[in-house]
């Protein structure tokens, strides 16, 4: 017979719909929960693209395009008024 896994020690693709506003109310959301969020969300993309035995660009690649996507949607009204303008 399967075991039954606490709600709370479920991960987030295997909580049921009906289950997700209660599953959200026992998370961490004191800054110490969010930073370990963080933390853990670096170590799971470092190990997973950068510290590889036979690595490539992607992992670099997938933060640089990062970078340049969050400072597009950041400067986007400025570019926006310079593309309407005319030089002749």
């Amino acid at each position: 017979m399967a075991s039954v896994v606490p709600l709370k020690e479920k991960k987030l693709m295997d909580v049921k719909l009906g289950e997700l506003p209660s599953w959200i109310l026992m998370r961490d959301f004191t800054p110490k929960g969010i930073a370990g969020a963080f933390r853990r969300g670096y170590y799971r993309y470092y190990n997973k693209y950068v510290n590889v035995k036979k690595g490539g660009v992607a992992g670099i690649s997938m933060v640089l395009a990062a970078y340049v996507l969050f400072n597009y949607c950041r400067c986007y009204k400025e570019l926006k008024h310079e593309r309407l303008r005319k030089y002749h």
